[in-house]
């Protein structure tokens, strides 16, 4: 008898964690709470996009803002500018957010006047996309400096995407980015990810991309009774 015992423990803490996502989603829903769970690379744009994101819906949208990093407050201050409610979280070191630690965001937020919360995930292609957060939807930026390649390196994050937010297309001149190219990489990864180009520094293409989430936003209400200003 082998005296080493192996137990594999990775595919039951995904398994509670998709449970504990799939009753957080449940429990956004009775609310009328839109979740989006935006993911990128680090210095890809996030928090320059989330500021240009909240400035284009404002007065059609009361949003709340769950800030991830693994250490200081820097992004929370940024987009407590915006005048969005924000919490900053900290991971501990961890790589990425579940959904026990997102409830904990949104206990935190006391979000329930709120009906969009964006949580703006740790910074990397990798560790997020492997956890489900409770999100009704998720989104990732790609900007134009990290390569038109990103979809067959990371595929997992762009499968698990619905919108992909192609970002800093103000400097596609200087680099060597196949916009048609990423455009293919990614739908072989998501056939029906939706892909918006946008420069978030300058505006462009940010009016699209947030009447498409307010859009989503709506649905999600009207598809669904909830109680207004109910909490989590």
């Amino acid at each position: 008898m082998d005296p080493v015992r192996i137990l594999e423990i990775k595919e039951s803490v995904f398994e509670n964690n998709d449970r504990a996502a799939q009753a957080l989603r449940q429990e956004l829903k009775s609310k009328g709470i839109f979740l989006l769970n935006l993911m990128s690379s680090p210095g890809s744009g996030k928090t320059t996009t989330l500021k240009a994101t909240i400035a284009a819906l404002s007065g059609r949208r009361k949003i709340g803002v769950m800030e991830a990093d693994i250490d200081s407050d820097v992004d929370a201050r940024a987009i407590a500018e915006t005048g969005a409610r924000v919490i900053q979280l900290h991971t501990g070191g961890m790589c990425h957010l579940d959904a026990g630690m997102t409830r904990q965001g949104l206990e935190g937020l006391e979000a329930g006047e709120e009906d969009l919360v964006i949580l703006e995930n740790v910074g990397n292609l990798v560790c997020p996309a492997e956890f489900d957060t409770g999100a009704v939807k998720n989104a990732m930026i790609l900007s134009v400096p990290e390569g038109h390649d990103k979809p067959l390196k990371y595929p997992l994050m762009f499968q698990i995407s619905d919108v992909v937010l192609i970002n800093k297309i103000d400097v596609l001149p200087y680099f060597d980015f196949d916009m048609d190219a990423c455009r293919e990489y990614i739908h072989m990864r998501n056939p029906k990810a939706k892909i918006f180009p946008i420069c978030a520094k300058t505006g462009e293409g940010i009016d699209a991309w947030a009447d498409w989430l307010d859009r989503e936003v709506e649905a999600w209400k009207s598809g669904h009774g909830y109680r207004k200003g109910a909490k989590l």
